[in-house]
Protein backbone atom coordinates (compact mmCIF):
# COMPACT_ATOMS: atom_id res chain seq x y z
CA UNK A 1 0.00 0.00 0.00
CA UNK A 2 1.38 3.33 -1.09
CA UNK A 3 2.14 5.84 1.89
CA UNK A 4 0.28 8.92 0.69
CA UNK A 5 1.18 11.07 3.46
CA UNK A 6 4.66 10.27 2.96
CA UNK A 7 4.38 10.76 -0.97
CA UNK A 8 2.55 14.35 -0.21
CA UNK A 9 5.31 15.69 1.97
CA UNK A 10 7.91 14.28 -0.40
CA UNK A 11 6.26 16.02 -3.08
CA UNK A 12 5.81 19.75 -0.94
CA UNK A 13 9.87 19.74 -0.54
CA UNK A 14 10.56 18.56 -4.22
CA UNK A 15 8.14 21.60 -5.78
CA UNK A 16 9.66 24.15 -3.07
CA UNK A 17 13.63 23.27 -4.75
CA UNK A 18 12.10 23.06 -8.28
CA UNK A 19 8.87 24.85 -8.46
CA UNK A 20 9.37 26.56 -12.26
CA UNK A 21 10.46 22.68 -13.28
CA UNK A 22 7.66 21.20 -12.06
CA UNK A 23 5.33 23.84 -13.13
CA UNK A 24 7.07 23.54 -16.78
CA UNK A 25 6.08 19.84 -16.80
CA UNK A 26 2.65 20.10 -15.33
CA UNK A 27 1.76 22.71 -17.89
CA UNK A 28 3.44 20.76 -20.75
CA UNK A 29 0.93 17.75 -19.36
CA UNK A 30 -2.28 19.52 -19.41
CA UNK A 31 -1.37 20.47 -22.54
CA UNK A 32 -1.01 16.85 -24.05
CA UNK A 33 -4.37 16.03 -22.50
CA UNK A 34 -5.84 18.89 -24.24
CA UNK A 35 -4.35 17.81 -27.72
CA UNK A 36 -5.62 14.76 -26.95
CA UNK A 37 -9.44 15.94 -26.29
CA UNK A 38 -9.42 17.56 -30.07
CA UNK A 39 -7.16 14.83 -31.50
CA UNK A 40 -9.11 12.27 -33.48
CA UNK A 41 -10.80 9.33 -32.00
CA UNK A 42 -9.34 7.24 -34.71
CA UNK A 43 -5.58 7.60 -35.15
CA UNK A 44 -6.50 5.53 -38.88
CA UNK A 45 -8.29 8.74 -40.61
CA UNK A 46 -5.50 9.14 -42.46
CA UNK A 47 -5.41 6.29 -44.11
CA UNK A 48 -6.00 6.55 -47.88
CA UNK A 49 -8.78 4.43 -48.20
CA UNK A 50 -10.84 6.70 -46.69
CA UNK A 51 -9.89 9.13 -49.39
CA UNK A 52 -10.53 6.71 -52.52
CA UNK A 53 -14.64 6.77 -52.42
CA UNK A 54 -16.35 10.13 -52.34
CA UNK A 55 -18.88 8.80 -49.68
CA UNK A 56 -15.99 7.84 -47.56
CA UNK A 57 -14.52 11.41 -47.88
CA UNK A 58 -17.07 12.99 -46.92
CA UNK A 59 -17.58 10.75 -43.63
CA UNK A 60 -13.80 11.02 -42.85
CA UNK A 61 -13.83 14.45 -43.22
CA UNK A 62 -17.02 15.03 -40.53
CA UNK A 63 -15.55 12.72 -38.31
CA UNK A 64 -12.28 15.16 -38.02
CA UNK A 65 -14.39 17.87 -37.14
CA UNK A 66 -16.18 16.14 -34.48
CA UNK A 67 -14.29 13.21 -33.73
CA UNK A 68 -16.06 12.51 -30.52
CA UNK A 69 -19.31 11.47 -32.64
CA UNK A 70 -19.98 7.69 -32.22
CA UNK A 71 -22.97 7.52 -34.97
CA UNK A 72 -20.21 8.84 -37.72
CA UNK A 73 -17.67 5.76 -37.26
CA UNK A 74 -20.93 3.43 -37.10
CA UNK A 75 -21.67 4.91 -40.69
CA UNK A 76 -18.51 4.48 -42.34
CA UNK A 77 -17.97 1.26 -40.73
CA UNK A 78 -21.16 0.43 -42.22
CA UNK A 79 -20.10 1.49 -45.58
CA UNK A 80 -16.45 -0.23 -45.22
CA UNK A 81 -18.30 -3.54 -44.48
CA UNK A 82 -20.17 -2.77 -47.82
CA UNK A 83 -17.61 -2.03 -49.41
CA UNK A 84 -15.74 -5.68 -47.87
CA UNK A 85 -13.47 -3.54 -46.29
CA UNK A 86 -13.97 -5.57 -43.08
CA UNK A 87 -10.51 -5.16 -40.72
CA UNK A 88 -11.12 -1.04 -40.99
CA UNK A 89 -15.13 -1.63 -40.53
CA UNK A 90 -14.43 -3.54 -37.29
CA UNK A 91 -12.09 -0.56 -36.47
CA UNK A 92 -14.29 1.97 -36.80
CA UNK A 93 -17.64 -0.49 -35.15
CA UNK A 94 -15.30 -0.38 -31.98
CA UNK A 95 -14.31 3.01 -31.98
CA UNK A 96 -18.53 3.58 -32.19
CA UNK A 97 -18.62 1.75 -29.55
CA UNK A 98 -15.99 2.89 -27.21
CA UNK A 99 -17.20 7.10 -28.02
CA UNK A 100 -21.27 5.64 -26.99
CA UNK A 101 -21.13 2.61 -24.44
CA UNK A 102 -25.32 3.06 -24.56
CA UNK A 103 -25.82 1.38 -27.96
CA UNK A 104 -25.80 -1.87 -27.76
CA UNK A 105 -26.28 -2.34 -31.58
CA UNK A 106 -23.06 -0.83 -32.17
CA UNK A 107 -21.57 -4.03 -29.53
CA UNK A 108 -23.56 -6.13 -31.95
CA UNK A 109 -22.67 -4.91 -35.17
CA UNK A 110 -19.02 -5.33 -33.50
CA UNK A 111 -19.88 -8.86 -33.06
CA UNK A 112 -21.80 -9.65 -36.67
CA UNK A 113 -18.61 -8.83 -37.99
CA UNK A 114 -16.38 -10.75 -36.16
CA UNK A 115 -18.41 -13.94 -36.80
CA UNK A 116 -18.68 -13.16 -40.48
CA UNK A 117 -15.15 -13.23 -40.86
CA UNK A 118 -14.99 -16.68 -39.02
CA UNK A 119 -13.44 -15.04 -35.81
CA UNK A 120 -16.40 -17.16 -32.73
CA UNK A 121 -14.73 -16.62 -29.87
CA UNK A 122 -14.18 -12.94 -30.05
CA UNK A 123 -17.69 -12.64 -31.71
CA UNK A 124 -19.52 -14.41 -28.89
CA UNK A 125 -18.06 -11.51 -26.41
CA UNK A 126 -19.23 -8.53 -28.45
CA UNK A 127 -23.03 -10.20 -28.59
CA UNK A 128 -22.50 -10.63 -24.84
CA UNK A 129 -22.02 -7.49 -24.34
CA UNK A 130 -25.00 -6.26 -26.36
CA UNK A 131 -27.22 -8.40 -24.71
CA UNK A 132 -26.44 -6.86 -21.70
CA UNK A 133 -26.95 -3.98 -22.65
CA UNK A 134 -30.33 -4.36 -24.18
CA UNK A 135 -31.78 -7.66 -23.49
CA UNK A 136 -34.24 -7.30 -26.26
CA UNK A 137 -31.47 -6.66 -29.12
CA UNK A 138 -32.65 -8.94 -32.02
CA UNK A 139 -29.39 -8.66 -34.18
CA UNK A 140 -27.33 -10.21 -31.21
CA UNK A 141 -29.85 -12.45 -30.15
CA UNK A 142 -30.24 -13.93 -33.65
CA UNK A 143 -26.32 -13.68 -33.97
CA UNK A 144 -25.52 -15.89 -31.11
CA UNK A 145 -28.37 -18.40 -33.00
CA UNK A 146 -26.58 -18.46 -36.10
CA UNK A 147 -23.77 -19.43 -34.31
CA UNK A 148 -25.03 -22.00 -32.17
CA UNK A 149 -26.33 -23.02 -35.05
CA UNK A 150 -22.96 -23.27 -36.66
CA UNK A 151 -21.60 -25.25 -33.82
CA UNK A 152 -24.83 -27.54 -33.77
CA UNK A 153 -26.06 -26.54 -30.24
CA UNK A 154 -29.76 -26.60 -31.79
CA UNK A 155 -31.62 -26.11 -28.08
CA UNK A 156 -29.71 -23.13 -27.19
CA UNK A 157 -30.13 -21.67 -30.66
CA UNK A 158 -33.93 -22.38 -30.74
CA UNK A 159 -34.10 -20.67 -27.29
CA UNK A 160 -32.27 -17.08 -29.01
CA UNK A 161 -34.96 -17.60 -31.62
CA UNK A 162 -37.66 -17.54 -29.46
CA UNK A 163 -36.31 -14.74 -27.33
CA UNK A 164 -37.02 -12.47 -30.78
CA UNK A 165 -40.26 -14.07 -31.51
CA UNK A 166 -41.89 -13.74 -28.35
CA UNK A 167 -41.10 -9.51 -29.18
CA UNK A 168 -42.37 -9.75 -32.81
CA UNK A 169 -44.17 -12.63 -34.01
CA UNK A 170 -43.72 -11.67 -37.67
CA UNK A 171 -40.15 -11.32 -37.65
CA UNK A 172 -38.75 -13.06 -41.03
CA UNK A 173 -35.15 -13.66 -40.24
CA UNK A 174 -36.08 -15.89 -36.48
CA UNK A 175 -38.32 -17.91 -39.21
CA UNK A 176 -35.30 -18.18 -41.84
CA UNK A 177 -33.35 -19.38 -38.64
CA UNK A 178 -35.30 -21.75 -37.51
CA UNK A 179 -35.78 -23.24 -40.92
CA UNK A 180 -31.93 -23.59 -41.19
CA UNK A 181 -32.34 -25.37 -37.90
CA UNK A 182 -34.99 -27.80 -39.23
CA UNK A 183 -33.07 -28.69 -42.32
CA UNK A 184 -29.34 -29.19 -40.52
CA UNK A 185 -31.44 -32.14 -38.03
CA UNK A 186 -32.81 -33.56 -41.91
CA UNK A 187 -36.59 -32.32 -40.78
CA UNK A 188 -37.42 -31.11 -44.26
CA UNK A 189 -40.91 -30.79 -43.62
CA UNK A 190 -40.80 -28.29 -40.50
CA UNK A 191 -38.05 -26.88 -42.49
CA UNK A 192 -40.57 -26.02 -45.51
CA UNK A 193 -42.91 -25.00 -43.22
CA UNK A 194 -40.94 -22.74 -41.10
CA UNK A 195 -39.32 -21.06 -45.06
CA UNK A 196 -43.24 -20.71 -45.48
CA UNK A 197 -43.83 -18.69 -42.91
CA UNK A 198 -40.91 -16.39 -43.55
CA UNK A 199 -42.32 -15.87 -47.11
CA UNK A 200 -45.93 -15.12 -45.69
CA UNK A 201 -44.39 -12.25 -43.06
CA UNK A 202 -41.89 -11.37 -45.92
CA UNK A 203 -42.67 -11.90 -49.30
CA UNK A 204 -39.39 -10.42 -50.63
CA UNK A 205 -37.48 -12.54 -48.21
CA UNK A 206 -34.85 -14.06 -50.21
CA UNK A 207 -33.08 -15.63 -48.64
CA UNK A 208 -35.95 -18.11 -47.40
CA UNK A 209 -37.58 -18.65 -51.01
CA UNK A 210 -34.02 -19.72 -52.20
CA UNK A 211 -34.24 -22.21 -49.72
CA UNK A 212 -37.68 -23.31 -50.43
CA UNK A 213 -36.02 -23.98 -54.22
CA UNK A 214 -33.21 -25.85 -52.73
CA UNK A 215 -35.75 -28.43 -50.37
CA UNK A 216 -38.38 -28.53 -53.11
CA UNK A 217 -35.58 -29.12 -56.15
CA UNK A 218 -34.03 -32.16 -53.74
CA UNK A 219 -38.05 -33.66 -53.37
CA UNK A 220 -37.78 -33.23 -57.46
CA UNK A 221 -41.02 -31.24 -57.33
CA UNK A 222 -41.58 -28.63 -60.14
CA UNK A 223 -42.52 -25.93 -57.64
CA UNK A 224 -38.88 -25.65 -56.72
CA UNK A 225 -38.73 -23.87 -60.36
CA UNK A 226 -41.43 -21.06 -58.93
CA UNK A 227 -39.29 -19.88 -56.09
CA UNK A 228 -35.99 -19.78 -58.12
CA UNK A 229 -37.44 -17.80 -60.41
CA UNK A 230 -39.55 -15.45 -57.74
CA UNK A 231 -35.66 -15.08 -56.19
CA UNK A 232 -33.67 -14.39 -59.49
CA UNK A 233 -36.58 -11.76 -59.92
CA UNK A 234 -35.79 -10.20 -56.27
CA UNK A 235 -32.32 -9.82 -57.43
CA UNK A 236 -30.84 -10.75 -61.04
CA UNK A 237 -27.22 -10.03 -59.94
CA UNK A 238 -27.03 -13.44 -58.22
CA UNK A 239 -27.09 -15.91 -60.95
CA UNK A 240 -27.09 -18.92 -58.20
CA UNK A 241 -30.90 -19.43 -59.11
CA UNK A 242 -30.57 -20.00 -62.94
CA UNK A 243 -27.33 -22.27 -61.90
CA UNK A 244 -30.40 -24.29 -59.44
CA UNK A 245 -32.58 -24.36 -61.88
CA UNK A 246 -30.28 -26.27 -64.22
CA UNK A 247 -29.23 -28.64 -61.62
CA UNK A 248 -32.97 -29.22 -61.11
CA UNK A 249 -33.60 -30.07 -65.06
CA UNK A 250 -29.93 -32.08 -65.00
CA UNK A 251 -31.58 -34.49 -62.32
CA UNK A 252 -34.32 -34.97 -64.21
CA UNK A 253 -32.03 -35.93 -67.27
CA UNK A 254 -33.76 -33.05 -68.98
CA UNK A 255 -30.02 -32.06 -70.22
CA UNK A 256 -31.30 -29.89 -73.10
CA UNK A 257 -33.14 -27.97 -70.57
CA UNK A 258 -30.03 -27.85 -67.82
CA UNK A 259 -27.83 -26.60 -70.60
CA UNK A 260 -30.01 -23.82 -71.39
CA UNK A 261 -29.93 -22.61 -67.72
CA UNK A 262 -26.22 -22.89 -67.40
CA UNK A 263 -25.51 -20.55 -70.90
CA UNK A 264 -27.59 -18.23 -69.31
CA UNK A 265 -26.17 -18.12 -65.98
CA UNK A 266 -22.64 -17.76 -67.96
CA UNK A 267 -23.94 -15.12 -70.15
CA UNK A 268 -25.08 -12.70 -66.50
CA UNK A 269 -21.14 -14.03 -64.86
CA UNK A 270 -18.86 -15.53 -67.39
CA UNK A 271 -16.63 -16.20 -64.19
CA UNK A 272 -19.65 -18.30 -62.62
CA UNK A 273 -17.46 -21.50 -62.39
CA UNK A 274 -20.01 -24.22 -61.45
CA UNK A 275 -21.64 -23.53 -64.62
CA UNK A 276 -19.22 -24.17 -66.44
CA UNK A 277 -18.29 -27.25 -64.63
CA UNK A 278 -21.81 -29.05 -64.75
CA UNK A 279 -22.23 -28.04 -68.45
CA UNK A 280 -18.94 -30.18 -68.77
CA UNK A 281 -20.87 -32.88 -66.58
CA UNK A 282 -23.84 -32.64 -69.57
CA UNK A 283 -21.87 -33.33 -72.24
CA UNK A 284 -20.14 -35.66 -70.70
CA UNK A 285 -23.39 -37.53 -70.57
CA UNK A 286 -24.46 -36.61 -74.38
CA UNK A 287 -21.06 -38.01 -75.32
CA UNK A 288 -19.61 -35.03 -76.96
CA UNK A 289 -16.32 -35.45 -74.84
CA UNK A 290 -14.59 -32.64 -76.93
CA UNK A 291 -17.01 -30.40 -75.55
CA UNK A 292 -16.75 -31.25 -71.93
CA UNK A 293 -13.13 -30.87 -71.68
CA UNK A 294 -13.30 -26.99 -73.25
CA UNK A 295 -15.68 -26.49 -70.37
CA UNK A 296 -13.43 -28.07 -67.76
CA UNK A 297 -10.55 -26.28 -69.31
CA UNK A 298 -12.23 -23.46 -68.75
CA UNK A 299 -13.05 -23.85 -64.96
CA UNK A 300 -9.51 -24.70 -64.49
CA UNK A 301 -8.45 -21.11 -65.67
CA UNK A 302 -11.35 -19.49 -63.72
CA UNK A 303 -10.58 -21.55 -60.80
CA UNK A 304 -6.84 -23.16 -60.82
CA UNK A 305 -6.97 -24.29 -57.25
CA UNK A 306 -9.82 -26.55 -58.21
CA UNK A 307 -8.62 -30.30 -58.10
CA UNK A 308 -11.77 -31.85 -59.87
CA UNK A 309 -12.00 -29.29 -62.99
CA UNK A 310 -8.21 -31.06 -63.67
CA UNK A 311 -9.70 -34.49 -62.70
CA UNK A 312 -12.63 -34.37 -64.83
CA UNK A 313 -10.60 -32.42 -67.57
CA UNK A 314 -8.09 -35.63 -67.16
CA UNK A 315 -11.13 -38.22 -67.94
CA UNK A 316 -12.00 -36.00 -71.17
CA UNK A 317 -8.10 -36.17 -72.27
CA UNK A 318 -8.10 -39.92 -71.38
CA UNK A 319 -11.35 -40.73 -74.01
CA UNK A 320 -9.80 -38.54 -76.40
CA UNK A 321 -6.40 -40.87 -76.11
CA UNK A 322 -4.27 -38.09 -75.01
CA UNK A 323 -2.54 -40.19 -72.13
CA UNK A 324 -0.11 -38.14 -71.22
CA UNK A 325 -1.90 -35.22 -70.90
CA UNK A 326 -4.41 -36.83 -68.93
CA UNK A 327 -1.56 -38.13 -66.54
CA UNK A 328 -0.89 -34.48 -65.97
CA UNK A 329 -4.05 -33.70 -64.48
CA UNK A 330 -4.56 -36.28 -62.74
CA UNK A 331 -1.26 -35.81 -61.28
CA UNK A 332 -2.42 -32.17 -60.42
CA UNK A 333 -5.73 -32.88 -58.83
CA UNK A 334 -3.90 -35.26 -56.67
CA UNK A 335 -1.30 -32.52 -56.00
CA UNK A 336 -4.12 -30.44 -55.15
CA UNK A 337 -5.70 -32.54 -52.71
CA UNK A 338 -4.28 -35.42 -51.32
CA UNK A 339 -7.21 -36.60 -50.17
CA UNK A 340 -8.74 -37.46 -53.38
CA UNK A 341 -8.74 -40.83 -54.27
CA UNK A 342 -10.16 -40.06 -57.72
CA UNK A 343 -7.24 -38.95 -59.56
CA UNK A 344 -4.63 -41.22 -57.56
CA UNK A 345 -7.11 -44.32 -58.73
CA UNK A 346 -7.09 -43.22 -62.58
CA UNK A 347 -3.05 -43.33 -62.32
CA UNK A 348 -2.87 -46.35 -61.09
CA UNK A 349 -5.31 -47.59 -63.69
CA UNK A 350 -3.25 -45.41 -66.52
CA UNK A 351 -0.17 -47.51 -65.09
CA UNK A 352 -1.29 -51.01 -65.61
CA UNK A 353 -2.40 -50.38 -69.02
CA UNK A 354 1.16 -49.40 -69.44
Amino acid sequence: MRNEPAVAAFCFIQIKKVRVRYLVIILSVLFIYSCKDHAPANADNANPVFQSDPNLKSITDQINKTPKDATLYFQRGTLLHKMQIDTLAIKDYKTAASLDTNKAEYLSAVGELLFENRDISSSVEWLQKAIAKNPTDRKAHLKIAKLFLYIRKYPEAFGEINIVLRRDVYDPEAYFLKGMIYKDIKDTAKAISTFLTAEQVAPEYRDAILQLGVLYSAKKDSIALKYFDKAFKIDSTDVFPLFAKGVFYQDKKNYEMAKEEYKQCIVRNRHYADAYFNMGYVYMQQDSVAKAYRQYDIVTKIDPGNPTAYYNRGLCNERLDSIKKAVDDYQLAAALDSTYRSPKEALARLKKRN
